[in-house]
């Protein structure tokens, strides 16, 4: 019986740490990036993650001031989420060139959260399903 108790007790805790864990490594749209500092990013992907909690792209953008490529990374939503919305894994390809409508990383790095997304190739706009209203294409507040 004494057993039963410690492995409760044990299971209990481990799933403390878990949810701690969990809401520690989300963060809020707030705390990351800055509202009143739009972007507009022009470039082709280098890399795609589409894994949970959100997907990530890259992007090489040209600095306008300075000349130099920069490679921004931009987050979008949870896959989940932008397959509801029509979006397919494959949908954005390395070398596709983009022009994402985002909000600036409150830090001034090169990293923002998506609010939309298009292909400069086929003028399709994506929903980007981002923590900002969930800047969906057709969804959210906007």
């Amino acid at each position: 019986m004494k057993k039963l108790i410690k492995y409760g007790i044990s299971l209990f805790t481990c799933s403390l740490f878990l949810i701690a864990f969990q809401s520690q490594a989300h963060h809020s749209f707030a705390a990351q990036y800055d509202a009143t500092k739009p972007v507009t990013l022009q470039g082709y992907v280098t890399k795609v993650e589409w894994y949970n909690p959100h997907v990530y792209f890259y992007i090489d953008v040209e600095n306008p001031e300075t000349g130099e490529v920069e490679n921004w990374g931009v987050e979008m939503g949870p896959p989940h989420m932008l397959q509801n919305r029509g979006w397919k894994k494959n949908d954005m390809q390395i070398g596709d060139e983009l022009l994402v409508e985002a909000t600036r990383a409150r830090d001034g790095s090169t990293t923002s959260n998506a609010r939309s997304v298009t292909m400069v190739a086929t003028d399709k706009v994506l929903g980007a399903a981002s923590s900002e209203q969930q800047t969906l294409t057709g969804g959210g507040n906007n």
